[in-house]
């Protein structure tokens, strides 16, 4: 059955259109983006669907083709706190424009999310993105006209997610949602909002980009991403700045060194601050050196700035796990050039540049090892960067 079938069924008329946008993966630059730094993401080929049509009264019906029932409400009850789960996303949306004095009216929206879930390929913003998608077309606001629309929309996005479903994201997720391009990385600065497509012809040079879905499910909204951008907004702070992107590399050690004594004794410890802030400060200079990788066409450095930045996730920032470390151990000891966990971490997917030559080898061996150390079975898939939010009718 077609999602525009399955929503004739679901609301009896059929919709007025169908939407769809990417999930993303992040090549390089995690836990930056709230930090006002520098990410490098990617959309994805798998992608959430919205069929929608307009109603004559001011109340949104949502439903999805992964959950069972109808979630309805009235577009006045919609704010913080008020809804919980997927629909949340969905809602979320429709209150973020009406906050910014768009004309949103009703609508009946039915998703099939072919993001994976907690798999840290931001299958949340994709639900956010394919319902702000839908709502400008279908009240004409104009949010998908062009760069600076879609920015608009990006942001809106976000304020749902972090008001309404109560996730403190930054805004990388939806950036990448709106403005990703097909053969292109997005170089996204999180401070000034600037962005630039980088060239990433991934099969051109003989590679492929392979996602290893470890199936250790995480969640945003479980108090550790939240507890880390705490850190960060605790050590900016102390050292009298709005965010951590405001730290020079080759100034780093003396802000660690000024944080022993500007930091308050309450909460975590200096030395786990420290870390930290490091990870931040050399985890946004990675992207501008794996950026100017990608330029030159230098694939052996991106696979060595992709090893670098998940030793430091796994050590400085501990956003990683068992299921992440074993993938990217085991498909850089089978002929990837560089693998590195991607997303906000604590479970989720890892990333493997690999010569396509060696995918299935480098695949099969990682399935392999995570049964011998008794874990879920992963799923690892090929990805090459895919287009932005968009009507698909």
């Amino acid at each position: 059955m077609t999602l525009a079938a399955a929503f004739q069924s679901a609301f009896g008329r059929p919709p007025a259109g169908v939407w769809s946008a990417p999930g993303r993966v992040n090549l390089i630059g995690e836990h930056t983006d709230y930090n006002g730094g520098l990410a490098l993401p990617i959309g994805l080929s798998k992608r959430t669907y919205a069929a929608a049509a307009p109603r004559d009264d001011a109340r949104l019906r949502v439903a999805s083709l992964q959950a069972e029932g109808v979630v309805e409400m009235a577009l006045a009850d919609i704010g913080p706190g008020r809804i919980e789960g997927w629909a949340a996303y969905v809602l979320g949306v429709a209150w973020a424009l009406r906050e910014a004095g768009l004309p949103v009216g009703g609508a009946d929206i039915l998703l099939d999310g072919q993001v994976p879930l907690g798999a840290g390929l931001s299958s949340s913003a994709a639900i956010e993105c394919a319902a702000g998608a839908a709502l400008s077309d279908l009240y004409d606001l104009g949010l998908l006209a062009d760069d600076g629309a879609r920015a608009r929309l990006a942001a809106l996005a976000r304020r749902a997610e972090n008001e309404v479903a109560g996730a403190p994201t930054g805004g990388m997720d939806q950036a990448a949602a709106m403005l990703a391009q097909e053969g292109r990385a997005l170089l996204l600065d999180c401070r000034d909002g600037h962005t630039e497509q980088v060239a990433f012809e991934i099969g051109a040079a003989g590679l492929c980009l392979l996602v290893i879905d470890t199936k250790a499910h995480h969640a945003l909204v479980d108090g550790q991403y939240g507890a880390r951008r705490a850190s960060c907004e605790r050590a900016a702070g102390a050292l009298g700045i709005a965010t951590l992107r405001e730290i020079d590399p080759a100034g780093l050690e003396k802000a660690l060194t000024e944080l022993v004594d500007r930091l308050d004794t309450d909460g975590e410890p200096v030395e786990v601050v420290q870390r930290r802030v490091r990870h931040v400060v050399t985890e946004i200079d990675r992207v501008r050196q794996c950026a100017a990788a990608l330029r030159a066409g230098d694939w052996g450095e991106a696979g060595r700035l992709f090893a670098q930045s998940h030793a430091s996730l796994r050590d400085d920032f501990e956003v990683s796990c068992a299921e992440l470390d074993l993938a990217c151990e085991t498909a850089q000891a089978h002929g990837a050039l560089g693998a590195r966990m991607t997303g906000g971490g604590f479970g989720g997917s890892a990333i493997a540049l690999v010569p396509a030559d060696r995918a299935d080898a480098v695949a099969d061996a990682v399935i392999a090892a995570f049964a011998a150390a008794g874990f879920t079975a992963p799923e690892p898939f090929a990805v090459m960067p895919s287009p932005s939010a968009r009507r698909e009718d």
